[in-house]
């Protein structure tokens, strides 16, 4: 009896829910939050295991931007401050019933506020969806990056060095030290893009591999993001039918005033069928 009650009672909320857009937000915003039985939302880690890419994630505009809107969405909620997400870890004294109460006081531009910060805490990184997100967004990478030196100390390819030397320097200069050892070409580089040394200061430069969409300095292959821009932009291709529908081929001759073509071309589909 127990588990016939809470069918019913489940099914007629669920339904009266699916019509009601602006709580059915706000539940599934508590759950994002806290969870349930059947939800589970982890939160992209920001950490490497490299400390300085990790320092250097931790000190971006990015971060710190974002770590603005989530201390004020905690403070709405009533959440310490100090935690580290807004999502998982925080059961309210009255759970999710108590969140989603509290989410019921809020209007909706604050709830979805909330919402885009929960979404963003759970964004996987190095995927696909990134891309296709951070094209449709305009995102400018040069907005929220600079060359530090947790980047400088990645980049080991001389070829690679050279190419971006070429970028921000010229040709002339990419020529001149071409034969130049690693460490002189990042210094050279770092000139450009601080206006250190004299050098014209380039503003607003990213590596290819950071820019929406990426691309690649070399051709071998093996940029991580040019991959994923490139099965995303596959991805969102509209499905073309390798053969044409006989039908609408058949209907097309007919128009044009083709029977013989639209007969025959009927016999085939015939015959295709019965085979």
């Amino acid at each position: 009896m127990t588990s016939y009650v809470d069918l019913h009672r489940h099914a007629a909320v669920r339904s009266a829910l699916a019509a009601n857009t602006g709580v059915a937000l706000r539940v599934m915003v508590a759950h994002a939050i806290c969870g349930s039985p059947l939800w589970g939302v982890r939160v992209q880690d920001q950490r490497s295991r490299n400390e300085a890419i990790t320092e250097s994630i931790e000190t971006s505009v990015a971060e710190a931007r974002f770590d603005e809107r989530r201390r004020a969405v905690l403070g709405v909620l009533g959440f310490d401050p100090d935690e580290p997400s807004v999502t998982l870890g925080h059961e309210p004294r009255n759970g999710v019933s108590g969140l989603f109460q509290r989410l019921l006081e809020l209007p909706d531009a604050v709830v979805m506020e909330v919402l885009g910060v929960v979404m963003a805490e759970t964004l996987a990184s190095g995927t696909g969806l990134i891309e296709t997100i951070g094209l449709h967004l305009g995102v400018k990478m040069a907005d929220y990056w600079v060359a530090d030196d947790a980047f400088y100390g990645l980049v080991r390819d001389r070829e690679v060095l050279t190419e971006v030397l070429r970028e921000v320097g010229g040709d002339t200069v990419a020529q001149a030290h071409a034969t130049e050892k690693g460490k002189t070409i990042k210094s050279v580089i770092n000139d450009y893009l601080t206006g250190g040394n004299d050098r014209a200061k380039v503003e607003k430069w990213v590596p290819r591999w950071m820019a929406f969409p990426p691309s690649a300095y070399t051709q071998r292959g093996g940029v991580a993001t040019v991959a994923a821009a490139s099965r995303a932009a596959w991805l969102a291709e509209p499905e073309v039918p390798l053969d044409p529908d006989p039908a609408a081929v058949a209907a097309e001759a007919v128009e044009g005033g083709d029977a013989d073509e639209a007969e025959a071309i009927e016999d085939m589909e015939e015959q295709r069928l019965a085979a």
